[in-house]
């Protein structure tokens, strides 16, 4: 049953909590309060958690376990919101991610039939290629849940150096270049881990209000002290840069910007990756650092070995 702009907008309306006598939705709709009563009469009918208060001080209010206003799309709409839906399910240890193929599945239900076969012709000429992790079970539900709260946790995670314990307090979760990151206060400072390397997680009853949100800590300034990088690109890395979020700022197939040297050896195998595509000009640091782990990788080739 389609539903007009006036219920939608009633619906939202109410939705916010607030309560509202007839009286006051008829004013605000500039209709009788024997419309207004039909079509609260139909949202009842549709299975909207609407009640009603008595008395001088009564009015319409929702529950709060409320049925949230359905979708009004067009058919290019619906496309773009299915598709969307199928991009998230192959993102690999996506929080609260089972309900990603339910969700599908009841969406494309609900469709007309001809828009039905529309999506099913079109997903033979789409595709989404992701990362997918090897993880069990949704960590980063859990650490969304613990940095939320300001819990710390304690977590194995499988380092350069082997599996440790750590524990530390979740700033949130962040996704990119097809892996879930996430940065960590221990003690005075931030680390960054990567959620897919992590196992056997644990919240900790243990709660630090001060502890920054995501959005603060990605938007807050790097206190290290850093030095000037000069990256010269070919015209293919030069592109390849541009998708790249640490050499973005590229230009002219050359990159300046200025890194703490603690992250020089991160940015070394970053350029390792680019091979013959991308030279150091300064600092002899990192041009060094370049060399060693590039000398490093021959070395598995040296047949004297």
């Amino acid at each position: 049953m389609c539903l007009n702009n006036r219920i939608l907008t009633m619906m939202r309306l109410l939705d916010s909590r607030k309560k509202f006598t007839a009286r006051e939705l008829a004013d605000r709709f500039n209709v009788s309060i024997r419309t207004i009563q039909r079509d609260l009469d139909h949202l009842q009918q549709m299975g909207f958690p609407l009640y009603a208060e008595v008395g001088a001080n009564g009015g319409y209010r929702v529950l709060p376990n409320r049925i949230l206003p359905p979708l009004q799309l067009t058919k290019h709409e619906a496309f773009g919101l299915f598709m969307m839906i199928e991009y998230l399910e192959n993102v690999s240890d996506f929080p609260y991610g089972s309900i990603r193929t339910q969700l599908a599945d009841q969406y494309f239900t609900s469709l007309p039939q001809e828009v039905q076969e529309e999506i099913v012709r079109m997903r033979q000429h789409i595709a989404f290629v992701q990362h997918h992790g090897v993880q069990p079970e949704p960590l980063s539900t859990v650490i969304l849940s613990a940095a939320v709260k300001k819990y710390k946790i304690e977590f194995s995670y499988v380092a350069r150096s082997g599996i440790k314990q750590v524990q530390a307090f979740p700033l949130g979760v962040y996704y990119e270049h097809g892996y879930w990151y996430m940065p960590a206060q221990k003690g005075d400072i931030v680390l960054l881990y990567r959620v897919d390397r992590m196992g056997k997680l644990e919240i900790l009853q243990h709660i630090d209000e001060s502890v920054p949100t995501l959005n603060d800590w990605l938007n807050s300034k790097d206190s290290r002290t850093s030095v000037d990088v000069i990256v010269q690109f070919t015209d293919f890395g030069a592109r390849l840069a541009q998708s790249d979020k640490l050499f973005e700022s590229t230009l002219h197939n050359r990159y300046c910007g200025q890194i703490p040297p603690e992250e020089f050896p991160f940015v070394a195998r970053r350029l390792v990756a680019y091979g013959p595509d991308a030279k150091v000009i300064s600092p002899p640091q990192l041009r060094d650092i370049v060399m060693e782990q590039l000398e490093s990788s021959l070395k598995q080739y040296d047949k004297r070995v």
